[in-house]
């Protein structure tokens, strides 16, 4: 897979999006990032400890997230994406569903647009990512954790997100699906999503996980936000091993040799 100027092994190998929030509430590192120039710098050092696609957000998505303005959003978010195209050769992707912000950044030369919606609640969205001819990764949610059969409703929703991207003319090879850790999912829905994450990289695409602090993990080992590196971490190795060819993190260095040691067990640990 093409990512800007740089191509993916989606079959083979697992590559960390590094996360550079630029939000004052984000539930991990909300207003740590916000200044241009401290943005600078944590972007490098993702890059320097391995990130392979920086992924940039203006509006929390945190449970309980107040949504904000597009024009807010997209103050935030373009001076960053444009600091970084000019600094670094590390695709950017643009977290975000609102098709105003998308194509803000897309022009701001972002390479990959990262939907928490998949393309449901902004159609526009879909459109833009046709048009620019951009990946796209269309994550799992819903407005409530209510289902009947956990896994067979989660299937659905992903190809009725699928069914948009077609339906707009975005390429089959343009498209990453997501699970959705941490939205519309309650507790053991988020820990059988990743437990059965094989349900997903079946449907054809490469998988993005995303789970890097999130609540599950918190309420798995009771521990606060900025105790969570070890939980991402094994759940990281869960999906190198359940096949996702995408991490979305926060802590670089330690998630990328956790792939790095996975990798080598399944490599070189055969009889």
């Amino acid at each position: 897979m093409k990512i800007g100027n740089h191509t993916f092994d989606v079959e083979h190998d697992c590559s960390i999006m590094g996360i550079l929030n630029v939000t004052p509430d984000s539930f991990s590192d909300g207003g740590r990032w916000n200044d241009l120039e401290a943005a600078r710098l944590h972007t490098a050092d993702m890059i320097a400890q391995g990130a392979a696609i920086v992924d940039v957000g203006g509006e929390s998505t945190r449970p309980g997230h107040v949504q904000i303005s597009v024009q807010e959003e997209i103050d935030r978010v373009v001076p960053v994406i444009e600091m970084i195209k000019k600094n670094f050769d590390t695709p950017v992707s643009i977290d975000s569903y609102k098709s105003q912000v998308v194509e803000a950044a897309l022009k701001a030369g972002a390479d990959l647009v990262n939907d928490i919606w998949g393309l449901k609640y902004d159609r526009k969205v879909a459109d833009l990512i046709a048009q620019y001819k951009v990946p796209c990764c269309l994550m799992h949610n819903r407005e409530k954790a209510e289902y009947g059969n956990f896994l067979e409703d989660f299937c659905q929703d992903m190809r009725d997100s699928l069914a948009i991207a077609k339906e707009a003319g975005i390429a089959d090879e343009q498209i990453i699906l997501d699970p959705g850790v941490g939205f519309g999912k309650n507790y053991e829905h988020n820990l059988t999503i990743i437990h059965h994450l094989e349900r997903l990289c079946g449907m054809g695409y490469p998988v993005l996980l995303a789970t890097s602090r999130k609540s599950c993990i918190g309420q798995a080992l009771d521990l606060p936000t900025d105790q969570r590196v070890e939980g991402t971490m094994v759940t990281t190795v869960m999906g190198v091993l359940k096949g996702a060819a995408f991490v979305r993190v926060h802590d670089v260095k330690e998630n990328l040799r956790a792939i790095r040691m996975t990798q080598a067990i399944l490599r070189d640990g055969k009889d």
